[in-house]
């Protein structure tokens, strides 16, 4: 007797564990997993909590083998998603670091360790972390009015949870520089033609592409899919050492003078004043090598000018 074709997957918005989310909303429906960053109020940043229900929802896809994609966004026309909600990233510092950057590297692994395709449908803003989710998906489709860059140079933060590893590998070792270090943004039109993303489409067609993206891949061997996915990822695998070191350079970053002044300077809608770092460096340079000319890395007593018994030394 013929066995009965298994039925098309339902559409849910529970994680599979049975918790509701308060960040994300997941959807499955037609073998495509959706996973939307709810947070539309803040441009769709992303907290601790956004993290482990990003982490739990693409992780409950290895349940249903029927699913051929994922796809991730952002609620609303506005944003993707403008990266680490400033709020979140405030409290950080280097004895509680690993709370927020092993929650991002998770993510980044989780994405690139499904055996099936990840889809980024970009929306409006895509800056900083919410630019770095899109690198680590495996294809990114945007509208017509999204903008992508690294906002990290800006802020006081470290783009070191993929940008600077997969930037270079992407669009080139020149131009990853000038978007991590001057803060470059680019258009979707402009995202295309240096490689950044796979396609540019008007906004109103945006679900439409990506939908017949989907359709394509369920249309493909998934056994394939996997393979080659794993194949591909094989080179940027090797980088894992650089995003330990990464992940211990950003440690550093949080909590620092720097990073409260740059996003401080972003929640107050003025410019960050990055100067006042580079003078008093200066000055505590200065201040260091005058030392060293006057002997002040000697013993007291070794010091130009100091008496030796009873008289001064020659």
């Amino acid at each position: 007797m013929a066995k009965k074709p298994a039925k098309t997957p339902s559409t849910t918005r529970v994680a599979t564990n049975g918790r509701g989310y308060t960040d994300v909303l997941y959807d499955m429906k037609n073998q495509v997993a959706w996973v939307t960053i709810n947070r539309p109020r803040v441009l769709n940043a992303f907290r601790e909590q956004t993290l482990d229900e990003l982490i739990d929802a693409l992780k409950s896809t290895r349940d249903d083998p029927s699913i051929a994609c994922a796809v991730v966004t952002g609620a609303g026309d506005k944003a993707f998603s403008a990266g680490g909600d400033f709020y979140a990233m405030m409290r950080l510092n280097w004895t509680n670091a690993a709370m927020w950057n092993d929650r991002m590297q998770g993510l980044a692994m989780t994405i690139r360790g499904l055996s099936i395709p990840v889809i980024a449908m970009v929306n409006g803003w895509c800056m900083g972390g919410g630019h770095e989710l899109a690198l680590w998906c495996d294809l990114v489709i945007a509208s017509e009015n999204a903008v992508l860059g690294q906002t990290g140079a800006k802020v006081g933060a470290c783009p070191t949870v993929g940008a600077t590893q997969y930037l270079p590998r992407i669009i080139g070792e020149r131009l990853a520089r000038e978007m991590i270090f001057c803060a470059r943004r680019f258009t979707a039109r402009e995202a295309v033609e240096i490689g950044l993303i796979n396609k540019c489409v008007p906004q109103q067609d945006l679900l439409k592409e990506t939908l017949a993206w989907c359709d394509t891949i369920k249309g493909m061997s998934p056994q394939t899919l996997r393979m080659t996915k794993k194949s591909l990822n094989f080179e940027s695998d090797l980088l894992y050492a650089s995003w330990q070191h990464g992940m211990e350079l950003l440690a550093h970053v949080w909590g620092s003078e720097e990073s409260i002044e740059g996003m401080s300077a972003f929640l107050d809608g003025r410019k960050p004043d990055f100067q006042k770092f580079r003078m008093r460096n200066k000055q505590e340079l200065e201040a260091y090598l005058d030392g060293c000319a006057r002997d002040l890395n000697a013993p007291p007593s070794m010091r130009k000018g100091a008496r030796k018994n009873g008289k001064p030394a020659t």
